[in-house]
């Protein structure tokens, strides 16, 4: 029986917006005027190295990056410096964008909650089932529940960057697991990555993996959750 249920944050929550709209609005908050075949051909090399927190994974990180990435999600520093440099790899139209993309990254109106977000925690709750947010991440996105009216529904954060441990190691989840006063066999971890959040396997959780799509594309994933229980 399911007592505790711990989310992911970036792909099962909330998603962030697409690339495209994340360098506009950089760009436009520094008064670039960018010509639109420039802008759509900087997403992509965006999009190629991986630059943007949250969104999709890279397809290409220049060997001299590879340990900082391996390591970005430990500290804050080390996520700063990681994204940032993928960003700046990617021939920005002004240099300085790289950390006005990274702002802009944890800005909570830069992120959306899934369609079924709040229904779902607001279920857990009326069920009486405690759950735990278990991230790897380099910032503290308690603002983004915050703003988004669904922190009251959470009782508890596992931030890799804060807890010096990241996803697959099961420390993390064993950390998540004791806050909320379950077993881990009688937790259940929601999650969209294969390798990292299936590492709650081998703990004993069960696990459940959705589709990290875009907000308007996966209205239902999350209160299938709610079947399992």
């Amino acid at each position: 029986m399911i007592k505790g249920v711990m989310f992911d944050f970036s792909g099962t929550l909330f998603r962030i917006e697409s690339a495209a709209q994340w360098l506009r609005a950089v760009a436009t908050k520094a008064g670039l005027d960018v010509p639109e075949g420039e802008l759509e051909a900087c997403v992509s090399r965006l999009e190629e190295f991986g630059a943007q927190p949250g969104g999709v994974p890279p397809r290409t990180v220049p060997p001299h990056l590879e340990a900082l990435w391996r390591e970005r999600d430990l500290t804050a520093e080390r996520h700063r410096a990681a994204f940032t440099a993928l960003s700046r790899e990617a021939k920005l139209p002004a240099a300085d964008l790289a950390e006005a993309l990274y702002e802009r990254s944890q800005v909570p109106g830069a992120w959306l909650p899934y369609p079924d977000t709040k229904e779902t925690l607001r279920a857990l709750r009326g069920r009486g089932i405690p759950v735990a947010v278990v991230s790897n991440i380099g910032w503290d996105m308690r603002p983004v529940f915050h703003d988004h009216g669904v922190d009251d529904l959470v009782d508890a954060y596992f931030l890799s960057f804060e807890c010096g441990v990241k996803k697959p190691d099961p420390r993390i989840f064993q950390m998540a697991c004791d806050k909320l006063g379950v077993a881990p066999s009688e937790a259940l971890m929601v999650g969209d990555e294969p390798v990292a959040d299936v590492g709650a396997a081998d703990l004993g959780c069960q696990v459940h993996l959705v589709d990290p799509l875009p907000v308007d594309r996966r209205p239902g994933a999350l209160v299938e959750v709610l079947q399992v229980l």
